[in-house]
């Protein structure tokens, strides 16, 4: 009988990617999925961990986030959000750019989740809050060609942040290079919209299908659900939610939805700036494409198979199938309603709160990581500095009294100390 290394059993699985949704077993052996079944024999496992009642997906693809702390004006330390959340690749969209990705990629190595990336098309990167498209000296074809050509496997796409406070007077020019720079190298672009102009109805004419637009519901850019959106939706541009702290409101996805526009995929833009609220995590922001209607299959679609399908992610990432990389998530599913909130203080009521119980990655359970402070820069509200420092305190009362009594422990080296053994002659 085949021996894996772990055993998942008894779980409803979601995984459309592989075609496994209902009740399934899934095995792990050697960092990869070996089988997937509606029941597997328990001793074939070393380890099995009965899943009964809970979720099971694919480890979770978050298509835009913020990696690259201490580096970046808007970085964030990605493991001690993986592991209670079950995402296992983080998307970094555009944190560098030429003259930053090698940095990176040395400060990928460090994590334990999958970070690919998105080269910015700015050689800066994200050094600062906004402004590194304003001078097209650092919007460099050349430059971004070589970065990518260098770094195969890490770059997966070119992100291009496309509003007035980014670009200045350039208009779509940075895009324009970008698109430039993704269709010699084969790779998608990745377009953000913000306070324009320019606007969505500058930016979408440019994109390719298979591009992505990210803020897509977006109030802030008022994206809205126009002709030159549906036009772009029919022709193969992607939608991605891209939360952030300004990039989401609840009536212009839910004006969409009404169109038959709903976002291909489900993202976080989770940065320094909004991880303390109002993004929080990637099955947060689940739970508020589920408060607007959207299917639960749909929404965990849209953050496992679709993005990794989006940016031709290798070898089965974002789904169970067999000889995927063993990323799992088990969930909870904590019957609502629940309260959850948009970008600018609108509030809708969740079915249900995915509470992520176990991450895997390459079948390893990744280990409880603390989670460092935010940066002076970040503005906190009141009510969030509260938060943070009850949170600092439950855990310094957690860790400052001993992990077990007494009775919970037992003697490792004796007292009594044994004669030695006479040795035996001849």
């Amino acid at each position: 009988m085949t021996i894996h290394d772990l055993l998942l059993t008894g779980g409803r699985t979601i995984d459309a990617g592989g075609g496994h949704v209902g009740r399934y077993d899934v095995a792990f052996r050697g960092g990869r999925v070996a089988a997937v079944a509606p029941s597997l024999p328990p001793g074939s496992a070393r380890e099995v961990v009965d899943v009964s009642g809970h979720l099971v997906t694919p480890g979770l693809v978050d298509l835009h986030t913020h990696v690259h702390p201490g580096a970046t004006y808007w970085g964030v330390h990605p493991d001690p959000v993986a592991w209670h959340t079950g995402v296992t690749t983080w998307v970094d969209a555009g944190s560098a750019g030429a003259w930053g990705i090698d940095a990176l990629r040395a400060a990928v190595g460090s994590y334990r989740v999958r970070v690919p990336a998105l080269l910015n098309i700015s050689a800066l990167g994200l050094t600062g809050r906004t402004g590194e498209s304003a001078d097209l000296e650092h919007v460099s074809v050349g430059a971004a060609l070589d970065a990518v050509a260098r770094h195969p496997g890490l770059v997966v796409g070119v992100k291009a942040r496309i509003d007035h406070e980014t670009v200045g007077a350039n208009g779509v020019r940075p895009l324009e290079r970008a698109i430039e720079v993704a269709r010699a190298a084969g790779l998608p672009v990745m377009a953000h919209v913000a306070g324009g102009p320019p606007g969505p109805a500058d930016v979408l004419p440019l994109l390719r299908p298979g591009d992505i637009l990210t803020h897509c519901a977006s109030g802030v850019a008022a994206t809205g659900s126009g002709p030159v959106v549906r036009e772009a939706y029919a022709r193969g541009v992607l939608l991605d939610i891209g939360h952030g702290a300004g990039g989401f409101a609840f009536d212009v996805v839910e004006e969409q939805l009404a169109a038959g526009l709903a976002p291909h995929t489900v993202s976080t833009d989770l940065h320094a700036r909004c991880r303390y609220g109002p993004v929080f995590d990637l099955p947060t922001t689940m739970a508020k494409l589920r408060a607007v209607g959207m299917p639960l299959e749909d929404v965990v679609a849209a953050a496992t198979t679709t993005p990794a399908s989006a940016l031709r992610l290798p070898g089965g990432v974002g789904t169970l199938a067999v000889g995927a990389p063993a990323d799992v998530a088990v969930f909870a599913v904590d019957d609502g309603p629940f309260a959850v909130v948009d970008a600018h203080g609108q509030v809708r009521q969740a079915p249900e709160r995915l509470r992520n119980v176990a991450t895997y990655v390459a079948g390893r359970l990744l280990p409880p990581a603390l989670p460092e402070p935010p940066p002076p820069w970040i503005p906190l509200t009141e009510a969030q500095r509260a938060a943070l420092d009850r949170r600092d305190q439950a855990l310094r009362t957690l860790l400052g009294q001993p992990l077990v009594g007494p009775e919970g422990l037992t003697e490792q080296f004796s007292r009594t100390r044994q004669p030695p053994r006479p040795r035996k002659e001849g």
